[in-house]
């Protein structure tokens, strides 16, 4: 374990935008951290809490310059659903849960780092991904409607109950609460666009600063709203001042086991999405003016190492009494945008925020939670995309089903149902897929030694030779399909007294598949066909030479390439 980024190689030219970008992401992590905690169904102060040690042990751990660790909205619609059921949100039980939750949320991200889960970043495909971020989306966004109508619904209402009170309770929705939540969208929707127009001219720091504030500027709206009207609207109260104290969260055996299938299920989509954050914004090499000066490297994004700070930073959010966290798309981007250059921008936050925490708890005591709802949908939105699945369908008919499965599930079923369904759906096809490969008959091109499909060119083959190749590894799911389509082919006529298996595109054989060759050997000696082998890689003879199936095989042969066998073959 070493630390990265912050310490090693610092150049002073960066401090100046390392402060600045703290700066920033402090000013929009605060409301931001209160508004997640709201949707994780946790205190106000838990979000500020998940914003301190967390943080700092992912600034210290990871491998990423940019990455903003803390609460995300997406890990805190999953922390409620996987707690809602269990326990009252706000509760004693249900703070010491969430904390359980981010601890075997860390610890399941430690063991995907030790068994080096970090190369297979493509474990969960991008339609499932895109899929369950719009849905939840939709789902965070339908969540705060309570807090914006000023109507109570249900903990854990799907989105068909949701919608079902709304419109039966229209009549009891509170005016002040819309009108401040309308209020606040139209001020974080116009201070995006006017603020960078008036800012352009000022000093970059104070520019970024500025135009970054518009949910602080929100958060004042709000409380000099309720300071000086005094509405019927619910509050967040005072804030406990302080610190939080460190502990470690007191569980039934039971307990632990009923969190452990939806931390496991945290741990990949906070992995896999901070990743794609991480990727997506990683810094392109530091070219600088000066004549003498070199460019400096940026760090290489390094996927074990994500899954050991991430983890590290979940169990930092454990004792710290908060929720599970990852790294955020938005925070992500304006650190980059304020010109973050290590994660000692991530540290600056961190004081900052531990700041709040000691000295600013009574500022929010009049924030309207209408106001912190606006916050999270405002956040979530950009999330909301169906392009993918329209590309998605447009290429491949099974990945925009998977989307589509996805998504629908994820909003009848809830996020961690709808993920797992997904995932299972991904697999599914892809056995599908593989179990049917692509397999062609093959002939030589011209006078080459190139062998193509003779469906797809005009190729010369032997009647005697029938050359086929399997495009997929050989295993357990297609060695059945792969003699189907041999037996297909001799019944289809002709006098072929060879059959080569070109294994090009062979990368390894399972056991099954090998018992598919020796059962092919039988049955094509039962016609009077020789059975030989091309094009065969190393480790896979590597793998046939553990068996007799070699010596099975004479005097069936195994060629070097395809061009040689039909040579051979063909004058036989």
């Amino acid at each position: 374990m070493r630390l990265t980024n912050t310490l090693s190689g610092y150049q002073r030219r960066w401090l100046m935008s390392d402060i600045t970008a703290g700066l920033v992401v402090a000013a929009l992590i605060t409301p931001q951290a209160m508004a997640y905690a709201l949707l994780a169904g946790m205190p106000p102060q838990a979000g500020l809490y998940a914003a301190l040690l967390p943080v700092l042990a992912y600034a210290l751990l990871g491998s990423s310059p940019i990455l903003a660790v803390g609460p995300v909205a997406v890990i805190a619609l999953m922390t409620f659903e996987a707690l809602h059921n269990v326990a009252t949100p706000g509760s004693a039980e249900y703070l010491s849960m969430a904390s359980a939750l981010a601890l075997l949320t860390g610890l399941w991200l430690l063991l995907f780092y030790l068994i080096d889960l970090g190369r297979w970043t493509t474990f969960i495909s991008h339609s499932v991904i895109s899929a369950f971020t719009s849905a939840t989306a939709i789902l965070i966004v339908v969540s705060q409607l309570k807090y914006i109508t000023g109507i109570p619904l249900p903990g854990g209402s799907s989105l068909w109950q949701t919608a079902t009170h709304l419109s039966n309770d229209y009549p009891q929705w509170q005016p002040e609460a819309v009108a401040i939540a309308l209020a606040a969208l139209l001020l974080l929707y116009s201070w995006q666009w006017l603020i960078p127009k008036i800012t352009c001219r000022l000093p970059l720091w104070l520019s970024s600063l500025l135009n970054k504030a518009g949910p602080l500027a929100a958060v004042a709206m709000g409380i000099a709203v309720v300071q000086a009207v005094t509405p019927t609207i619910a509050t967040i109260g005072e804030l406990p001042a302080g610190l939080p104290v460190l502990a470690l969260p007191a569980l039934t055996i039971d307990q632990w086991q009923t969190l452990l299938p939806a931390a496991a299920v945290i741990a990949l989509i906070g992995y896999l999405s901070s990743l794609s954050v991480a990727e997506a914004l990683a810094p392109l090499p530091d070219s600088t003016s000066a004549a003498n000066a070199e460019p400096s490297t940026p760090p290489r994004l390094r996927t074990n190492q994500e899954l050991l700070a991430l983890g590290i930073a979940n169990l930092a959010a454990a004792i710290n009494q908060a929720f599970p966290v990852a790294g955020g798309f938005g925070r992500s981007v304006v650190n980059r945008a304020a010109g973050a250059r290590t994660q000692l921008a991530s540290i600056i936050t961190v004081v900052l925020v531990a700041l709040v925490c000691l000295f600013a708890s009574r500022l929010f005591m009049d924030l309207p939670y209408a106001v912190l709802a606006v916050i999270i949908v405002s956040a979530v939105l950009p999330l909301i995309s169906f392009s993918d699945a329209r590309r998605a369908w447009h290429f491949q008919k099974s990945d925009g089903l998977v989307w589509l499965t996805t998504f629908t599930a994820v909003l009848a079923a809830g996020a961690v149902d709808g993920i797992l369904l997904g995932m299972v759906l991904s697999l599914v096809l892809y056995l599908r897929r593989s179990s049917e490969p692509h397999i062609a008959e093959i002939g030589r091109v011209g006078d080459s030694d190139h062998f193509r499909n003779v469906k797809r060119h005009q190729v010369t083959t032997s009647t005697q030779v029938l050359m086929i190749r399997i495009d997929e590894n050989l295993y357990f799911a297609n060695g059945q399909y792969l003699e189907d389509v041999i037996r297909q082919r001799l019944q289809s006529g002709g006098h072929i007294r060879h059959v080569v298996l070109v294994g090009s595109a062979i990368n390894h054989i399972d056991f099954s598949g090998f018992e598919t060759l020796q059962h092919l050997l039988r049955e094509l000696r039962k016609q009077h066909i020789q059975l030989h082998l091309a094009e065969v890689k190393g480790p896979v003879m590597d793998q046939l030479g553990k068996t007799n199936l070699l010596e099975e095989l004479a005097p069936g042969q195994v060629f070097f390439t395809a061009s040689e066998a039909l040579r051979t073959l063909a004058d036989c």
